[in-house]
């Protein structure tokens, strides 16, 4: 636990000494009280196309639930369809997605290492999209594969499989959560003529 918790105090001192004290004057934000605050990250993995006959194949399981644990330090919890899904044939109840909620020090520590080792290993990239916000500031992006993260060996990898992950603020909008999500390194995608980092 002391490696994860040195990477989450790492960054989330960035964010308090650095990237805080920015954002108010780039806002014009009269105290910390009223900056936007990243509280807690979804990762969730679904499974609805993999089923058979309502069930999950157990290595299927097997491997999501080891890669979210892996990376996250955290046992995912399973999501059950609230409804039919026709395309998937998919019934209510039946076993939809594999999801982990992280905050405080495992928030913190994930972050940093997705922005620093996992997101830099993803083939010809050229940026996270820009584009991936609501209306709250919160910003959702997809992985197509677990093996950029460095702590999954592949080679004991039954399926390959991407992950939704969702970053969610307190007191944001898009401009805030893109202008600090930056300043953290984040890897946004660069348009041509040379648009700003952020905002």
């Amino acid at each position: 636990m002391s490696a994860t918790a040195s990477t989450a105090s790492r960054l989330k001192a960035v964010f308090d000494t650095e990237v805080g004290p920015k954002a108010l004057k780039e806002f014009g934000l009269s105290n910390v009280h009223q900056l936007p605050r990243i509280a807690k990250v979804v990762i969730n993995v679904g499974v609805g196309k993999q089923l058979e006959n309502q069930k999950l194949k157990p290595e299927y399981r097997d491997t999501v639930i080891s890669t979210l644990s892996t990376i996250t330090g955290q046992k995912p919890v399973m999501v059950a369809a609230k409804k039919p899904v026709s395309n998937f044939k998919v019934r209510e109840g039946a076993p939809s997605a594999f999801m982990v909620t992280l905050r405080r020090e495992r928030m913190w520590s994930f972050l940093d290492r997705m922005v620093n080792l996992a997101i830099p290993r993803i083939k010809d990239f050229r940026g996270v999209p820009d584009k991936a916000f609501d209306k709250d500031g919160n910003y959702s992006f997809g992985l197509t594969e677990q093996a950029v993260w460095p702590e999954i060996n592949m080679a004991n990898v039954t399926f390959t499989h991407g992950m939704n992950i969702n970053i969610v603020f307190d007191g944001s909008d898009p401009k805030k959560s893109k202008y600090i999500l930056t300043e953290l390194g984040m890897p946004f995608v660069r348009h041509e003529g040379g648009a700003k980092k952020a905002g």
